[in-house]
């Protein structure tokens, strides 16, 4: 893979690529990075596609901007520049875990007319988990890092301690007995940069306060609440209890929606199962417009 730098939505981004064909973005979640997608890479390009795989705002290479937004409307906007300025001005193919999937939600709704067909894994629908959240103790308690992150400075504190354990921790308790060091070094090394630490978090910062929102996105994050008319694949690992979500927010989805479990799979899925779900990945990208 090469590692190539664009500029887009004001911020420059390191993006992976690989391969010629229909172009499929990949986009990763926390804590994490564009090299978490390397088995879906390979078989990717080798199938016929070109892959695109950024370092999202704020994860370096990356740019790590100070005092920057970090809103669904404003991650939102990034792709869009990002399959603007490298899409080859063809509709793309869109996939995303965790982050990257919230994400993926985000720009289909808002702008369907760049996105043929999207995988969304791990992550349901932000409508579907405010409204989890509100009636289920289980997985408020699934998501205590969301409220963690919220308080200032001891959440870099506690991630950059003891070699970055908090990021050990989190992988075993998302994907338990999964093994995956020599990536998660990777993972480690990154939020070391200087301002990666506050510049990841301060997705989660944003997400559960409307004040570190752009103020002149707020069209667009109208925008993302869109039902989506864009052909969805929505993936989760059986140990992720998140899959429970994915039923029941079909209402969401004015175009074809599917959704599949994982049997013994959790958080981190395509590392854990990458053969299979790249076969369900290449399997959704092929099916007929």
């Amino acid at each position: 893979m090469e590692e190539r730098r664009v500029r887009a939505n004001g911020f420059e981004f390191a993006y992976l690529e690989e391969g010629d064909g229909p172009t499929v973005f990949l986009l990763h979640g926390f804590p994490d990075n564009a090299h978490s997608w390397s088995h879906q890479t390979k078989a990717l390009s080798a199938a016929g596609y070109r892959v695109i795989a950024p370092f999202l705002r704020g994860y370096p290479p990356s740019q790590t901007p100070e005092n920057a937004y970090y809103d669904s409307a404003t991650l939102a906007l990034d792709v869009k520049e990002l399959i603007v300025a490298l899409g080859g001005g063809e509709p793309v193919y869109l996939v995303g875990q965790d982050w990257g999937a919230g994400i993926t939600y985000n720009v289909v709704a808002a702008f369907p007319e760049l996105v043929r067909r999207a995988v969304a894994m791990a992550i349901p629908h932000a409508a579907q988990i405010r409204r989890t959240l509100l009636s289920s103790p289980k997985h408020l308690h699934h998501s205590f890092h969301w409220w963690f992150f919220q308080l200032p400075d001891m959440p870099e504190a506690a991630i950059a301690a003891n070699d970055y354990a908090f990021i050990d921790y989190l992988w075993n308790d998302w994907s338990p007995g999964h093994e995956d060091a020599a990536h998660i070094a990777t993972i480690k090394q990154m939020l070391a940069k200087p301002g990666a630490l506050a510049a990841t978090l301060g997705y989660y910062r944003a997400m559960l306060s409307p004040a570190r929102a752009d103020p002149a996105l707020k069209a667009l994050d109208e925008a993302c609440n869109r039902p989506i008319s864009v052909p969805m694949l929505a993936l989760c690992g059986s140990n992720d209890m998140r899959w429970e979500m994915l039923e029941p927010q079909k209402e969401f989805f004015t175009g074809p929606y599917e959704w599949k479990v994982l049997e013994g799979c959790g958080h981190f899925l395509h590392r854990e199962r990458p053969a299979d779900v790249t076969e369900l990945i290449l399997d959704w990208l092929r099916r007929p417009a």
